[in-house]
């Protein structure tokens, strides 16, 4: 964490997050190169330009199949966390490539166009009215100009200037664009290739991203019915020490009831920093710690200790009849609020 803005906190992870990502990146690019033209449909040899548009169009695809792909894995499984550290330099970097891709586009089909080239590419095509045949290029430049609003917007002074909710919604912008582009590869290059290969590793990217994202909502916690002002949440042995139990209340709103030993506080599940899921962190040094990005919140008060100074709404609790119960309402954002201690949790 950090109470200034620096330009990129950088640290021994980050540089190996973004050299492995360079790595693959390049790694795949030179295969691509190396043997994207033997294995391409073609009667006569593909240009060179036309193979390095289609080996970044293809990197940038997968990539974003990749993003799209850590954030439900994460949840289903802890192992992949130390992926969603990062994420947003994985986003930056998909971005790049698709850019890239893009300027190849630009300058092989219209380099010598009378107009000027963004006009001559959207002109086109302009059948918008038929399935086979709409203009793909409309749908690329749309999942492009997301992706470029997404990169530039990646830096903490975003999040804090438009604040987490607005941030996040802005975020969500990647689905619509990975809509787009598999509608651009579907409409486009798919209808002209015969060998499978490429088809086959589309579809499995399209499907993977589809059905990690309905395990991870099946996962999800539950709406609970509150019961006047309280939610029932569950007996106190069912909550692993020094870990969370995450409820969805009746407003929408969730919150984790964490466990440490015999004392259970209740926060807000969403990151002050980023909106992370607080419950699915743990607690380390008294504190709560997001699992994304480190952020910590004292139980008792969800304020960062000092020099910090986020803070997330709080929850009363309450034990009755051995079950803990939280309140529907939360409390101001830093509420101090005495835990609620259980002699014999187990």
């Amino acid at each position: 964490m950090s109470v200034r803005f620096v330009p990129v906190q950088w640290n021994r992870n980050k540089w190996v997050y973004d050299g492995l990502l360079l790595a693959a990146v390049m790694a795949y690019l030179t295969l691509f190169l190396g043997y994207g033209a033997g294995a391409a449909d073609a009667t006569r040899p593909v240009d060179g330009a036309i193979l390095r548009m289609r080996a970044f169009g293809s990197c940038a695809f997968f990539l974003l199949t990749l993003i799209l792909c850590i954030g439900p894995l994460a949840r289903l499984d802890r192992r992949f966390l130390p992926l969603l550290y990062n994420r947003r330099h994985f986003g930056v970097l998909t971005a790049a490539v698709a850019l890239t891709h893009a300027v190849y586009v630009v300058n092989w089909y219209f380099a010598f166009a009378p107009t000027p080239q963004i006009e001559a590419l959207l002109a086109s095509n302009t059948s918008y009215g038929q399935l086979l045949g709409f203009p793909i290029e409309a749908l690329g430049i749309f999942a492009l100009l997301c992706l470029l609003v997404l990169a530039a917007s990646s830096h903490d002074f975003w999040l804090s200037f438009l604040g987490a909710p607005v941030w996040k919604r802005l975020h969500l912008l990647i689905y619509p664009a990975y809509l787009a582009v598999v509608a651009h590869v579907a409409l486009g290059a798919l209808q002209d290739a015969k060998n499978p290969g490429f088809a086959i590793f589309f579809g499995a990217g399209a499907m993977a991203v589809s059905v990690l994202h309905l395990a991870a909502w099946w996962r999800a916690p539950t709406r609970h019915r509150a019961k006047g002002d309280w939610v029932a949440v569950c007996s106190p042995g069912d909550i692993a020490d020094q870990r969370a139990r995450i409820i969805r209340l009746p407003g929408g709103d969730r919150a984790a009831v964490f466990r440490d030993g015999a004392a259970y506080s209740a926060l807000s599940n969403a990151c002050a920093h980023q909106g992370g899921p607080l419950g699915e962190g743990r607690i380390i040094d008294g504190c709560v710690t997001c699992p994304w990005h480190g952020f910590q919140y004292r139980m008792r008060d969800g304020c960062s200790p000092a020099p910090f100074t986020e803070k997330v709404p709080t929850y009363n609790l309450r034990l009755r009849d051995g079950v803990i119960e939280i309140a529907a309402s939360a409390n101001p954002p830093g509420t101090a609020v005495d835990p609620l201690t259980v002699g014999d949790p187990a």
